[in-house]
């Protein structure tokens, strides 16, 4: 991977957060569904709130999270985990061992 890439990959990955936090939390609450199995079965998915889910989440909004989707206090603890392990990674790649 180029250096730039690096760079620019390592920056989004603290930025967006970061904007998620900034934003209200209803920010997704209002527009059209997304979720293909609402659109093209009019039915819901084990998925469908997610987003919104999250991001009262994130907010703690718990009522709200509650009311959107009970699995975003699965699923944000993992992506969690899962942001931390790629941030080490490429803390690693880049400022550790960088490329010749």
């Amino acid at each position: 991977m180029r250096n730039w890439i690096k760079y620019f990959y390592f920056g989004g990955l603290i930025l967006v957060p970061l904007m998620l936090l900034i934003l209200p939390a209803v920010f997704f609450d209002n527009g059209p569904p997304m979720c293909l199995s609402v659109l093209l079965f009019h039915r819901t998915c084990p998925g469908c709130g997610m987003t919104r889910g999250l991001m009262h989440l994130i907010h703690l909004d718990f009522p709200g999270t509650v009311r959107y989707n009970k699995l975003a206090f699965v699923v944000l603890p993992l992506l969690l985990i899962i942001w931390i392990k790629e941030i080490i990674r490429l803390w690693k790649l880049i400022f550790i061992s960088p490329a010749k």
